[in-house]
């Protein structure tokens, strides 16, 4: 089974986040960015069904500063191949439908079994990409995975379900499915594989179709702080406190 991963890089929300001087968007200089979490899941998903039944992984990402320690860190841990999909500009990839419109032109291209991604990521939150690429391909797809099993034609699917409830569902391929959590803990690799890796193997170019994005950020702005907590030295001023908001007598 050949098994396409499209990854995407997301703010590391660990460091301060900076806006540009526009106001309606990050500053990417000032901006530490990461494999977005939920990727991660999806790229370690694609290797245990290729460790499990053969085939191949291979992962694409948009351009951009990151984006070759990305694809070398997923070809060091197992992946046979690495896209780059380029011709698009960063304020367009943060539209969900412009980049669902660039991976679909590259799943039409490639014509893999099986496009995994990650169900959503930190700064859309909206879980569209999977299904946006499914119904602009025309293949089935499933979102919130937990387990993939299977091949030949077909793959087995743990989907998660409010309540605590775990759905398992039979997809036909070829189809997408968006990854929630992997079967097991997406895999480490050291810097030194990495780097020996970006030494030996090269990285594949995809150009995109150019679109207007279909959504703009007008504005952001940092959440406004409040007056801050106020510690209570004990039982007595905690009974204060609510007599004179009227919570008690």
């Amino acid at each position: 089974m050949n098994t396409l991963v499209l990854l995407k890089q997301v703010p590391d929300l660990v460091e301060d986040l900076e806006l540009n001087d526009d106001g309606n968007g990050l500053d990417p200089d000032e901006v530490d960015f990461k494999l977005n979490e939920f990727d991660d899941h999806a790229l370690e998903e694609a290797l245990l069904l290729k460790e499990a039944g053969g085939g191949t992984v291979t992962a694409a990402i948009f351009d951009g500063d990151g984006a070759d320690k990305i694809l070398y860190t997923a070809l060091a841990k197992g992946a046979d191949e690495a896209i780059k999909v380029s011709g698009l500009e960063p304020e367009e990839i943060d539209s969900t439908y412009v980049a669902a419109k660039a991976f679909a032109g590259l799943v039409r291209e490639r014509k893999p079994d099986l496009v995994v991604t990650g169900v959503q990521a930190c700064d859309d939150r909206d879980g569209q990409l999977a299904p946006l690429v499914a119904a602009l391909c025309d293949l089935p797809c499933v979102g919130v995975v937990a387990g993939v099993t299977g091949g030949g034609g077909k793959v087995t699917v743990q989907k998660e379900l409010s309540g605590g409830m775990v759905a398992e569902l039979e997809m036909t391929l070829p189809g997408v499915l968006g990854v929630q959590a992997a079967s097991k803990t997406p895999r480490y690799v050291p810097v030194s594989k990495v780097r020996q890796v970006q030494g030996e193997a090269s990285l594949g170019e995809f150009e995109a179709d150019q679109d207007d994005p279909r959504t703009k950020i007008a504005s952001m702005s940092p959440p406004e702080t409040g007056a801050g907590a106020k510690m209570l030295g004990g039982v007595e001023e905690l009974l204060d406190v609510l007599k004179q908001a009227g919570a008690v007598s």
